[in-house]
């Protein structure tokens, strides 16, 4: 290591936090939602980065048909794409950290300079030491639970202040009525003291009891903490993420930051190696090898950029990802009807037209070409049409779970309150299509409309009346 990295890293204990009119900081106000979203997401990364989650994912996600059929067999490959994914959701915290950490007061260098540090730890240069110096790793775990509790009341606090937009919006909708309306006039009696209707009141109060819900929740979330705090908490918590993910794969990912693994480093290891899939024959032959295998130095940004060639590139992982779940969905209507000697008149056929609107150009071009030279016009019996099913559904057993898989994978990367702040194991991009191989992908998907067109084909033909060739 150069003396100048060594003196910088002996430097950081004494840096650290320490000095600085911290006591005139005030709190992250509105910053504090992008705090907490920050937060959760390394939340997110710690619990997936558990031995639970490393094992599931080398032993299943890893692992699964659908991946080996469109995307690829290499373990190594796989492991990479799935860290690259991983360290960008870091790095993207890390710039909230960093963000933080300008903000704070000329005493806390490492925190102004966090940007720098996070750069030097992810290109290797001691990161072991850095622990060391500034104990990151050393009560990670009481760190990611303090920061689940901050995540939690800033959720609660931004639920809240919704609702109180939507009564503060009511008010001056009333304010509003009242003014082209006129006034009230008051009532004889006792009730000639009351100025307010009582649908008015009734607002005032909660108004003014959601107001003092808002004011104790800004108190206990980080709308009211300290930059300076929040900062360091995150910045440790960013470099214990980024040394688990070296721990994690670095034996299968080029480019990671290696740790000397002493005692303080001595974490729990109980996934093992890859080994080879149970049916490599299978696997191999569906494989995809549409990415690079051998790269120089590990790059996030590189990593999970899809090719031109996979579904990914082409933009369309989600519009398929929703056919199929469709598919999916006229399949299980249809396979009851298809297995049952009564016909089903009642039957909803909406599903049919929903799939057919779906369709982008290629993929009904290759239908009804497929249907031409597979069909021409000759009746589908029963025992075609049940064989039909049979094909769809063991097609669909591997293709679903990563078309669920890439509509959760939106799901979750979307703005909404309840992604924002979750903190549980999000999918990977490798689990989804976003990486599989464009044309496999598509001839399954076509595979799947030939098999269902087959089948409503019998359908159609059962729900036909009796006498209807013999009509002029």
């Amino acid at each position: 290591m150069p003396a100048g990295a060594r003196s910088w890293l002996a430097d950081l204990r004494a840096r650290f936090g320490g000095g600085g009119d911290a006591r005139q900081e005030a709190g992250l106000g509105i910053l504090a939602f992008e705090a907490a979203a920050a937060m959760s997401r390394l939340v997110s990364l710690h619990r997936s980065l558990s031995d639970v989650e490393v094992r599931r994912l080398r032993a299943d996600a890893l692992r699964a048909e659908g991946v080996a059929r469109v995307t690829s067999t290499d373990q190594s490959l796989l492991l990479r794409l799935a860290c690259g994914e991983l360290v960008a959701d870091l790095d993207r915290a890390a710039g909230t950290a960093a963000r933080l950490g300008a903000r704070c007061c000329a005493g806390a260098p490492f925190l102004h300079d966090f940007d720098r540090v996070y750069a030097e730890a992810k290109r290797g240069n001691g990161l072991a030491r850095l622990d060391a110096t500034v104990g990151f790793y050393r009560g990670a775990a009481k760190r990611f639970r303090k920061m689940e509790r901050h995540v939690a009341a800033t959720a609660k606090l931004y639920a809240e202040m919704d609702a109180l937009s939507e009564l503060e919006a009511s008010e001056r909708r009333m304010e509003q009525w009242m003014r082209h309306s006129g006034p009230i006039p008051a009532q004889p009696g006792p009730s000639a003291k009351r100025q307010v209707p009582e649908p008015g009141e009734k607002l005032i109060h909660e108004l003014n009891s959601q107001r003092q819900k808002v004011r104790r929740l800004m108190e206990s979330s980080l709308w009211s903490v300290a930059a300076h705090k929040v900062s360091k908490l995150m910045a440790k918590s960013v470099l214990a993420v980024l040394a688990r993910i070296s721990i994690t794969f670095g034996a299968y990912v080029p480019g990671l930051p290696l740790l000397t693994v002493g005692r303080a480093w001595a974490l729990r290891r109980t996934s093992g190696p890859l080994q080879q899939a149970a049916s490599p024959a299978t696997a191999i032959r569906h494989s995809a090898p549409i990415f690079r295998q051998k790269d120089t130095a590990f790059s996030a940004s590189e990593s999970i950029k899809p090719a031109a060639s996979t579904v990914g590139g082409s933009g369309m992982e989600l519009r398929y990802a929703n056919m199929i779940v469709c598919a999916e969905k006229l399949l299980g209507q249809l396979w009851p009807a298809i297995h049952s000697d009564e016909v089903d008149t009642g039957m909803d056929l909406s599903k049919r037209d929903e799939l057919y609107k779906m369709l982008p150009v290629t993929i009904r071009t290759a239908v009804k070409a497929k249907l031409r030279e597979s069909w021409r016009g000759q009746p589908v019996d029963g025992a075609e049409a049940a064989a039909s099913m049979d094909a769809v559904d063991r097609m669909l057993r591997w293709l679903g779970p990563m078309a669920h898989d890439t509509v959760r994978w939106h799901d979750e990367r979307s703005m909404e309150r309840a992604q924002r702040f979750s903190m549980r194991p999000r999918v990977l991009m490798v689990q989804t299509l976003h990486f599989a191989d464009r044309h496999k992908a598509e001839d399954a998907i076509v595979e799947v409309l030939i098999g269902l067109s087959c089948v409503c084909w019998y359908d159609d033909e059962r729900r036909r009346p009796a006498d209807w060739d013999d009509d002029d």
